[in-house]
């Protein structure tokens, strides 16, 4: 195996490096070891959350499949923000700069140890995306593999997940539910281990990352606490050392036409608005063109035919059940969705592995090409006097095309929820949340526990949410998040005042404030930023160095 040792051989081999391998027996690895392959895993373990909590017994398994395959693995972990426990404080603002610090570690690990080969082990929001964004840089032989989706919990005769406790939430603090049915729902939403179990960001970025190639066909649907989920972590052990051997790298697989995959899977899945936030990110890492517009064109000629939570009624278990992400690459093959030629982990085109998916008869969870829940995808940017760079919502298919309504104004997520509760929001307000953008927040809150009390509080028909954060994929209803260019950098959010009127349409893809110019001009002449909300530290960093939404919010 010593000829597969491309970039491991230069800290393990010869008499200079006799100190390197000092330290490396030290640990535990003895000659034999170090002259085979070095395979990273990067893990993403943590006990703080339940979506990577298992990723230590995972890991062992992924181990087992390098040592059989003639590899040497070699453990490191990275940082993990539990995006479900910080939603709603000031700690959601980490979440979205944990996916650049993650991918910093795993770039950093690999380059300082010389890695001749990576397994990313990926869960929570952002370790998914910040993964991948350290392959693009590495552009070592790798395979991602995802923990898998909690089970659902069980309130009142059906399942519930965590989406439901933020809206039982807001059923609470308006009186809609007492103190004893929340703790029910609270005590069973999340019953074990596992990614939050609707498509929401993580099972977004799970269902994207095999369309796309870089994850074997099958390894992610399989949940977390599924035994069969040893045998999948064994088989990408092995796969590992395999693409270290046939030389296939990430820039191999995720081209132009493998990223327009996995963005029709999100479209046809109802999935998160983040895979936007993220593919724009993933897209510049590869050197690959990538605009907002590009998922809107996608998104037009997809149907949405996967009846998923938050806006269907299943969760990822029950897509597991019915055949898998496979089977999502084969509906889009059906409907002539799928680049077929671009290249899987497996060594198979994508075209393939659709064609290898089982459907489980009487299925009802991917519905057929010709029966969609939707004509087109869950997906939908929208441009206007109030979004010059663009935004985005999510439709399911069941939510309001149009809506008008006054402007209430909030420069902060936390004024919201006080506001909620002393009935200031009514029906037909459009809630404007400002200044959470990338750099404003900084990091660019979710805002599910906003989303959540409105639906809670019997709101979510008749009121929409507009700002310059983000949403989580577990929010429902016409709710848009991404505007561009944010408040904090004086985009027209920061202009507006309560009582403005505001038009959002769909159907035009339009979202606009009736004031003219003039007006508007005036006001830009009278605003002033505002201080920056950290000084020093990786949230002052982050805020200096990240760049708007529409562009990913990169920091480079």
């Amino acid at each position: 195996m010593s000829e597969l040792t491309h970039q491991s051989r230069n800290i393990t081999s010869g008499p200079a490096r006799a100190g390197a391998r000092a330290m490396f027996k030290a640990v535990g690895f003895d000659d034999a070891a170090l002259a085979k392959p070095l395979i990273g895993i990067a893990n993403t373990w943590t006990e703080i959350g339940p979506c990577n909590f298992h990723f230590r017994q995972l890991a062992e398994k992924i181990k087992e499949g390098v040592r059989a395959a003639g590899g040497t693995p070699m453990e490191f972990n990275t940082i993990a923000v539990s995006d479900g426990i910080t939603m709603g404080t000031e700690g959601m603002k980490t979440s979205l700069i944990s996916r650049e610090v993650i991918a910093d570690s795993i770039e950093l690990v690999a380059r300082g140890h010389m890695l001749d080969g990576l397994v990313t082990l990926t869960g929570c929001d952002k370790t998914t995306p910040g993964a991948l964004l350290a392959l693009a840089r590495l552009d070592l032989p790798a395979v991602m593999l995802y923990g898998g989706s909690i089970m659902p919990g069980s309130y009142a005769g059906h399942d519930v997940t965590i989406q439901d406790v933020y809206e039982a939430i807001g059923a609470h603090a308006t009186g809609r539910m007492d103190d004893a049915q929340l703790k029910l729902i609270e005590d069973q939403a999340c019953p074990g281990a596992g990614s939050c179990g609707g498509q929401f960001t993580a099972n977004t970025m799970a269902t994207a990352i095999e369309v796309l190639g870089i994850a074997a066909m099958g390894s992610g649907s399989v949940p977390a606490v599924d035994p069969r989920k040893d045998e999948v972590a064994v088989q990408i052990g092995r796969m590992a050392v395999d693409l270290v051997r046939r030389g296939l790298r990430p820039s191999q697989i995720v081209t132009r036409e493998a990223i327009e995959n996995a963005i029709a899977s999100v479209a046809t899945t109802g999935g998160s608005t983040n895979s936007v936030l993220h593919f724009l990110a993933i897209a510049r890492e590869f050197g690959i063109p990538l605009e907002m517009e590009d998922f809107q064109r996608i998104s037009n000629r997809t149907p949405l035919m996967v009846d998923l939570k938050p806006g269907g009624r299943f969760v990822a278990p029950d897509l597991h059940r019915a055949g898998g992400i496979g089977l999502v690459a084969k509906r889009l093959k059906e409907a002539g969705l799928l680049h077929n030629q671009a290249l899987s982990v497996s060594g198979r085109t994508i075209g393939e592995e659709a064609d290898a998916a089982v459907e489980t008869p009487g299925q009802e969870v991917v519905r057929p090409v010709d029966n969609p829940i939707k004509k087109t995808g869950g997906l939908v940017v929208l441009w206007g006097n109030l979004a010059p760079e663009g935004c985005v919502v999510k439709l399911a298919g069941h939510e309001r095309a149009q809506h008008q309504g006054p402007a209430r104004v909030f420069d902060s997520e936390d004024e919201v929820l006080p506001a909620i509760r002393a009935g200031r929001v009514q029906p037909g307000d459009v809630v404007v949340v400002r200044y959470e953008g990338p750099m404003g927040g900084p990091g660019m809150r979710e805002m599910l526990a906003v989303t959540g009390a409105i639906v809670g509080a019997g709101l979510g028909e008749t009121v929409a949410l507009l700002t310059d954060g983000r949403f989580s994929g577990a929010t429902r209803g016409l709710m848009i998040g991404h505007v561009s260019p944010e408040a904090a950098r004086g985009g027209p959010l920061a202009l507006l005042r309560d009582g403005d009127p505001i038009t959002i349409d769909t159907v035009a893809r339009r979202v606009d404030v009736a004031l003219d110019e003039t007006e508007l001009a005036s006001r830009r002449q009278a605003w002033h930023a505002p201080a920056p909300r950290y000084t020093h530290g990786v949230m002052a960093k982050y805020a200096k160095l990240v760049s708007s939404a529409s562009q990913g919010a990169v920091t480079i």
